[in-house]
This record gives C-alpha cells, sequence and structure tokens, in this order.
C-alpha cells in the first residue's frame, strides 16, 4: 500500500473484492511481510513545523495485516530532502503496541519543535492513517523576510477562538491555507431572525501591526453578510 495514503484527509474506506497484483487493496500504507531481522518506517514532513502534542495511528479496516507496535520520533530539520536515516531524530514516543481495525490515540509528553516525524512499525504490517496534532511554531524570522505576512493564518500560527455559532461552516474554515472551492469550505452561521449579530475571535499567529484586511465571499451568492466589521 503507498505511502501517501497516510495523511489522506478522508477516513478509510473498506472495499470487497478489490484486489491489485499485489494482493487485496487496503485504504492505507502496507508493507511486505517481513522474513528477516529490522522494522519498518516512513518518514513525514509536517504540514508546518510545531510542537507535537498527540497523535493518532489508525488502523481501521486492517484487523489481521496490522503491526504489532509502534515508535514515533521526531526532527528539526525543515531543509532536509533526503538521507533520512542520518537525520537527527529524537523519540516522541516509545515502542507502543497497537490494535488492530482502531483509532490508537496517545498524547505526546513535551517536546521540541519538529518539521517531521518518522513512523516505525514493528516489524511489518499495515496503517491507515497518521494524524499528528499540536501547536504550530513557525520560523518567524524567515516569515518577516517575505515581507508583509497573513497574521492570521492557521500554518502561522493562528487559531479560531471562538464564533457566535457555526451551524454550517466550522470557524477554523476561514484561516485555512489556499482558496476555498465550494461554500462548504467557509464559515457560515444559521439564518438569524432576531436581533444581534454573529462574530467570531482569532488570535493571530504573533503580535504584529494590521495594514490590510481581505474579507473573502467567493461561492457564497445568496448567502453573504450584508456588512461587516473588523
Amino acid at each position: 500500500g503507498e505511502k501517501d495514503r497516510l495523511i489522506d484527509p478522508g477516513a478509510p474506506v473498506w472495499i470487497d473484492n478489490r484486489y491489485t497484483d499485489r494482493g487485496k487493496w487496503m485504504d492505507g500504507w502496507e508493507t511486505r511481510r517481513r522474513r528477516e531481522p529490522g522494522h519498518d518506517w516512513c518518514a513525514i514532513r509536517l504540514g508546518v513545523p510545531g510542537v507535537v502534542r498527540g497523535v493518532d495511528v489508525d488502523t481501521t479496516h486492517f484487523k489481521g495485516n496490522f503491526p504489532e507496535a509502534y515508535a514515533l520520533d521526531g526532527c528539526d530539520e525543515p531543509g532536509r530532502s533526503g538521507g533520512w536515516e542520518a537525520a537527527g531524530w529524537w523519540e516522541l514516543l516509545p515502542r507502543t503496541l497497537l490494535r488492530g481495525d482502531a483509532h490508537n490515540v496517545l498524547a505526546v509528553p513535551s517536546a521540541p519543535r519538529a518539521s517531521h516525524v518518522r513512523l516505525r512499525i514493528f516489524p511489518d504490517g499495515g496503517v491507515a492513517r497518521l494524524r499528528v496534532y499540536g501547536d504550530v511554531a513557525p520560523d518567524w524570522s524567515r516569515l518577516r523576510s517575505r515581507g508583509e505576512v497573513d497574521l492570521a493564518a492557521i500554518e502561522h500560527g493562528g487559531f479560531v477562538v471562538v464564533c457566535s455559532d457555526m451551524f454550517y461552516g466550522h470557524r477554523q474554515h476561514l484561516i485555512m491555507p489556499g482558496e476555498a472551492r465550494t461554500m462548504g469550505e467557509g464559515w457560515e452561521t444559521r439564518r438569524r431572525r432576531g436581533g444581534g449579530h454573529d462574530w467570531t475571535i482569532i488570535r493571530l499567529g504573533a503580535p504584529g501591526t494590521i495594514a490590510r484586511a481581505e474579507i473573502d465571499t467567493r461561492h457564497f451568492k445568496g448567502n453573504p453578510p450584508g456588512a461587516c466589521s473588523l
């Protein structure tokens, strides 16, 4: 199974009677049966550098072919693109037993900033998804060199703390990277029939001087707000 499936944004699926020239198709990363000593591993570049707080090693649909155990390592080498065995890895989680067809969720004790993680599985097997949770820790000296920076962006450490309502769309959609592809990738409240208005509070990634703001209502054609204030 291809390693890229580990970070597929969707939930893993099961498809009966789907086979390839390598055997039963599984929605995850799966290694061959190991007949010699050692174990398998996979290195993942995180979407943004940060402090890892928790992990979910998801073995959904892997019932007789999941690894016996796993361990997780981190390194902070954002420019690295190869030579992974020589990277400066440190242990985030020690060797831990896995359950099959389950979410294996664990908190990570205090750790330094990481740009990459390495999932080690013992000795072989399949993992559907890997989710790595934590706090974004961007390199602000590098960001400042670009000039104007989006202080609210989630990849720069921004976070939507609270909002008055999010009946149709989650508040964190407001600060996700890239452009919204559909109305469903925005923040939308229920229709208000009484007095008042809706609001949200965003913690910026770092304190800064605001020069301009962009309020993007694309895809909202009959239901955007009539006005806004900041």
